[in-house]
């Protein structure tokens, strides 16, 4: 014999199986978008990190040493002519030490320092996009 319950429960049952298979449609939907916000915006910011790192990097070195590279010339010229020597210490002390932009104060300490801080942003960032892409 078999046990099967009446039409009107069926029709219950099959009814609230298909309001919560959409609910969880609908949820699991809202829960991919959110995701797939989080995964732009740290995929983003790691790009942005990973353009940047290195520009910022090259120009603190190269600030920091071109003034050293310079002294070493002109003091190693200071047997050559005296016009030279002038024209070499002219450019050494032409060369600035900081600059203010704002109420910003760059130095190359700090492209360098804000360089390597870029370069964990990166590394954040792919972390997170990585974890926000596995649970999409």
């Amino acid at each position: 014999m078999d046990m099967q319950p009446p039409p009107h429960i069926t029709d219950r049952l099959l009814g609230s199986r298909s309001r919560s298979e959409s609910s969880l449609t609908t949820s699991s939907m809202i829960r991919m978008g959110v995701w797939s916000v989080c995964y732009f915006a740290f995929y983003l910011a790691q790009q942005i990190a990973e353009l940047m790192a290195p520009l910022l990097l090259i120009l603190g070195l190269g600030w920091y040493i071109l003034p050293h590279i310079v002294n070493a010339i002109t003091t190693s010229a200071a047997s050559a002519d005296p016009q030279a020597r002038d024209v070499m210490n002219h450019v050494a002390g032409t060369l600035p030490t900081h600059l203010q932009i704002g109420s910003h104060l760059i130095t190359p300490g700090s492209l360098i320092f804000d360089g390597i801080l870029l370069m964990a942003v990166a590394a954040i960032g792919a972390t997170l996009s990585a974890l926000a892409a596995r649970n999409m």
